[in-house]
């Protein structure tokens, strides 16, 4: 039977499927911080009668865990995570958003989003939260179409906040024509280091040294921190982080993390010639010590496409469309007018040279 859409209220939560529950729960625990975003997101709330605003970040940033955190300190906001197995095709998010919703009739999720604006008070906002919008799998949508049918137009009150991992703009699969935000939090790296020494705090007491040496090998990266001190014990965790941290070493789950990244540069099925052109680029980007690529003048931790190019003997532009595709796994610097790309982390740049001689 029909039925027709009802707003979340603080009094009329809506009902998260039992998975993204358990994603909530657990992004949530141990939060620490990031006022700066939340600071951000109540301004473009309060400016903006209605709109799209997104958190850009690199991978283990914290960027689920400030939806999360927002999710559950406002729990009449609606939740999608979409790097869950099942969950980012156009499809099942706005089944998902409309059982949400508690409505099947709509003809479209603009349509949807219509009758809900048209139901709300004058002051009143519906906010749905988006995670991990570069997992989005838009292959069965209708090209040229906005990743998820995401509507180019908003009607009133309505929001979306998003995040995703940083992208080249040509490739971003969102055309959108009303108010829009975007915060980058690679632009923060006072709040960031500030959030992140508190979030080590918690673990490491009284030990001001290996609380200045982890805040400086994690480089602000949550996801490095979290597998580091949820895999020890109390008793055994100063004694693993003195050896990790001159080591380099990092627990499995850690590991597990890097190889999804890897992976996903590099597909295990791939053809054999585009794995090893792939690999002969991310061997140099990655700085792997050998006979030819000590006789080049390559910097240690950044380079550009064309140094690139000219170790491997490769076209210029083809080196520039792998470094695009990978884009959500590196860094990039403006130096002397030219792009210099590094790998995001250092201990997955680390991981990365034990793993392509072997690719």
């Amino acid at each position: 039977m029909n039925t027709s859409p009802r707003p979340p209220t603080p009094i009329n939560t809506p009902s998260y499927p039992r998975e993204f529950q358990q994603v909530i729960l657990e992004k949530s625990q141990n939060f620490v911080g990031r006022g700066f975003v939340f600071t951000a997101i109540s301004n473009f709330l309060q400016r903006h009668d209605r709109g799209y605003f997104t958190i850009i970040g690199a991978p283990g940033s914290g960027k689920s865990a400030i939806l999360a955190n927002y999710v559950t300190e406002n729990p009449q906001v609606l939740y999608y995570n979409a790097q869950l197995p099942g969950k980012n095709r156009a499809e099942e998010f706005i089944t998902t958003i409309s059982t949400q919703i508690e409505t099947e009739n709509f003809t479209s999720l603009h349509s949807l989003l219509q009758q809900v604006s048209d139901k709300l008070e004058p002051q009143q906002k519906f906010i749905i939260t988006i995670d991990a919008l570069d997992a989005v799998d838009f292959n069965d949508q209708t090209p040229g179409s906005n990743l998820f049918y995401l509507p180019r137009y908003l009607p009133r009150g309505v929001y979306f906040l998003l995040t995703r991992r940083p992208y080249v703009r040509k490739q971003s699969g969102l055309l959108i024509e009303t108010p829009s935000e975007i915060l980058d939090l690679a632009e923060y790296p006072q709040q960031n280091h500030e959030d992140i020494h508190a979030y080590i705090r918690r673990y490491v007491n009284n030990d001001e040294e290996l609380t200045a040496k982890l805040t400086a090998k994690s480089e602000n990266n949550f996801m490095y921190l979290s597998e580091i001190l949820y895999s020890l014990s109390e008793s055994d965790r100063t004694a693993y982080l003195r050896e990790a941290i001159v080591t380099g070493q990092f627990p499995p789950a850690l590991e597990a993390y890097y190889q999804q990244h890897l992976h996903k540069m590099i597909p295990p099925n791939a053809p054999i010639l585009e794995r090893e052109f792939k690999l002969s680029v991310l061997r140099v980007l990655v700085q792997i010590s050998s006979e030819e690529l000590a006789q080049t003048a390559l910097r240690l931790d950044s380079v550009t496409a064309a140094a690139i190019a000219s170790t491997i003997d490769a076209d210029e532009y083809d080196v520039e469309e792998i470094l695009e595709n990978w884009r959500e796994f590196l860094t990039l610097q403006q130096i002397d007018r030219e792009i210099r790309y590094s790998v995001y982390h250092s201990s997955f740049r680390d991981f990365l040279s034990k793993q392509v001689n072997f690719g």
